[in-house]
């Protein structure tokens, strides 16, 4: 059985555990103590992993890092979700190095600034962040008016890997992406209607925080 190290708050950790819900494929969850420390600990690293970095996949003896990586090792494990032909495969793997890049790592951080981190946000750190992150959202929905998912007609890692953060509440970022970009929030419909959908605090282990106070 996989086991996945992971804890709640993180989308990087919920990419994995949706395609391991939607491959049918049974998962034992590993809690990362992430906010008392234990992912920065000398332990962590030498232990699990040297990144320092969540989510962390065990396939029996075969260790992996860097969700990105682990979902393709996914696709190709179970014939599923990597894209058909070479072209759709390259497809696959634009888009999953674009939301790594762009539309994951600025609206990731924004969420973790806004609601979870102890110091309160730099007011123009966060705009320039919500500029970014914008500019993504809106190359994609723009995107998703002609394509039912972010690679043809069929769901591949590339949409599991792009919507890890947008199943969050609303209140952890202060951004309702559905309405703003709505060819997006089709899109996510589309993935919460495949077998086997969880949201993240129904499948991932640890507590809901609730986001730190606004002032």
């Amino acid at each position: 059985m996989y086991k996945l190290h992971a804890f709640a708050q993180s989308g990087n950790c919920y990419k994995v555990a949706l395609a391991l819900d939607v491959l049918g494929q049974p998962w034992e969850p590993v809690f990362i103590d992430f906010f008392g420390g234990q992912i920065r600990s000398v332990q962590y690293r030498e232990s699990v992993n040297e990144l320092g970095e969540a989510p962390v996949l065990d396939d029996g003896v075969l260790r992996l890092t860097q969700s990105g990586v682990i979902l393709t090792h996914l696709a190709h494990q179970h014939g599923r979700f990597g894209g058909g032909a070479e072209a759709q495969q390259r497809e696959v793997l634009r888009w999953l190095l674009y939301d790594n890049h762009k539309f994951t790592s600025y609206f990731a951080t924004y969420r973790f600034m806004y609601s979870l981190a102890d110091a309160a946000p730099v007011p123009a750190v966060m705009d320039f962040l919500h500029a970014r992150f914008s500019t993504a959202f809106a190359v994609v929905d723009k995107h998703l008016q002609h394509s039912a998912f972010i690679v043809g007609d069929a769901p591949t890692i590339a949409d599991f890997s792009m919507c890890g953060y947008l199943f969050y509440p609303v209140e952890e970022s202060g951004v309702d992406v559905r309405p703003k970009y709505p060819a997006i929030g089709r899109w996510l419909q589309r993935i919460q209607a495949l077998p086997g959908w969880r949201g993240p605090y129904e499948c991932l282990p640890g507590e809901r925080i609730a986001p730190r106070p606004r002032s």
